[in-house]
């Protein structure tokens, strides 16, 4: 049975899920209850990410169906063969619908070798930063294993302040710094708890806290000490606590922060 985390400090509509994928078949056997409980346990919304024109669709249709959820539309690195000025062009239309509050996630990942060819990896992430440029809409960055390639099409895009946001931030601190330079938001999820996470610890520890976010990329990475099982939004309190710890600041401190930052970078009233 699921473990679901409570907390003294978990306080009813405190804390926002950045990235869910509550669209993904680990959840189709409960997935209105798992979604309506993470509400109870004091999620104030949450924003599903696409990682392809289908699975964007998926997530525009969670947000119609609940109030508190939002979605990003765009393509993954990994599914960057299905890249096309077509398919960017079906990406833009669900940019009108006004609960899709971002482009992504999209960006660059070197780790399987066989997802897709860097260079198209490349192209798909350009055409999908230019998206967000057009639409006033932020970006969500996956960067795995492509530190100085991300940064370099970012830069050269010349994405604003504010309108990126690294997700699941697995960069070091120094590279971090060059990243505030830029003004763009980190967002830190269960790997912050895992026993090896030095750099990620060092890494939100030379953050500002006004750039920092909080996210789980349910249903994978969850939390110590439920490492291993289905990731949901309940289980943030936990990496609160983690941020809260590094910081040193109160938990409350943390989620009115980081629930603040969201709402300003998906600009959601």
């Amino acid at each position: 049975m699921e473990n679901t985390h409570t907390s003294e400090n978990n306080i009813q509509g405190r804390f926002f899920d950045t990235h869910a994928h509550y669209n993904d078949s680990a959840f189709d056997g409960d997935r209105e209850e798992m979604i309506e409980s993470c509400r109870a346990a004091g999620m104030k919304g949450a924003v599903n990410c696409g990682t392809d024109y289908g699975t964007s669709l998926e997530c525009v249709a969670l947000a119609e169906k609940h109030d508190f959820l939002y979605a990003a539309a765009g393509i993954h690195p990994e599914e960057a063969l299905k890249y096309s000025p077509a398919a960017i062009d079906r990406i833009r239309e669900l940019l009108k619908h006004p609960k899709v509050v971002a482009v992504g996630e999209t960006g660059l990942d070197y780790y399987y070798e066989d997802s897709a060819p860097r260079e198209i990896q490349k192209e798909n992430f350009i055409a999908n930063i230019t998206l967000a440029k057009e639409s006033g809409k932020p970006v969500i960055v996956h960067d795995r294993e492509a530190h100085a390639d991300t940064l370099e099409i970012l830069k050269q895009e010349k994405v604003p302040e504010g309108r990126a946001v690294f997700h699941c931030y697995s960069g070091s601190a120094e590279m971090a710094k060059e990243i505030i330079s830029h003004g763009w938001f980190f967002s830190f999820g269960g790997a912050l708890t895992f026993k090896n996470a030095r750099r990620a610890v060092e890494a939100a520890a030379a953050i500002p806290l006004e750039l920092l976010m909080l996210e789980t990329d349910c249903p994978y990475m969850a939390p110590v000490p439920l490492r291993g099982q289905r990731n949901t939004s309940a289980n943030i309190p936990l990496v609160a606590e983690k941020l809260a710890e590094i910081k040193g600041l109160g938990v409350d401190k943390i989620f009115e922060a980081t629930t603040a930052n969201a709402l300003l970078f998906f600009n959601i009233k």
